[in-house]
């Protein structure tokens, strides 16, 4: 089940966060946050954009949101694409389905592109990015610093409307 987030999510939606924060490099931030900073980060999302979880048995195994992609106003009708499942979810189509959940309600609010930004290497973000319908535009070598190696991101985009 798909549904909008709520304030109790923010615990669920921290520690799947966190797995990556700690173990991956997906993620750029090197902190660990907790469910307060983590339901800050929701309410100045989800005053503009939408941020949904999917639900499994009554649980929360991965979350998906737009925001801001740039602040200068001429960018205000482009939106970044996020999307985390608990790691064992991968591959079983919850990344999909909440990427097309947020992207209906992008294109109901007007916005024209939706960028993500994918470290790379990450097969698994870049067969999703393809089946939805992104093309790679960028790649920026050497843009990160984590776990003791540069890595390079690339940025996808789709046009919505």
């Amino acid at each position: 089940m798909i549904r909008a987030v709520r304030k109790a999510d923010a615990a669920i939606i921290a520690d799947i966060y966190n797995y990556y924060i700690k173990n991956t490099t997906i993620t750029f931030e090197e902190q660990s946050i907790d469910a307060a900073e983590m339901l800050s980060r929701i309410e100045k999302i989800t005053a503009r954009y939408p941020w949904f979880v999917y639900e499994q048995e009554g649980q929360v195994i991965g979350y998906a949101y737009a925001s801001s992609w740039k602040s200068r106003t001429a960018y205000r009708y482009n939106a970044e694409l996020t999307i985390y499942l608990q790691p064992d979810q991968k591959g079983q189509g919850v990344g999909t389905i909440l990427a097309k959940h947020v992207i209906n309600l992008l294109r109901e609010q007007k916005i024209h592109s939706v960028i993500s930004v994918v470290t790379l290497p990450n097969q698994a973000s870049a067969a999703l990015h393809k089946k939805l319908g992104f093309q790679k535009i960028a790649v920026f070598k050497e843009v990160g610093y984590k776990f003791e190696q540069w890595l390079d991101v690339a940025y996808w985009q789709y046009l919505v409307i």
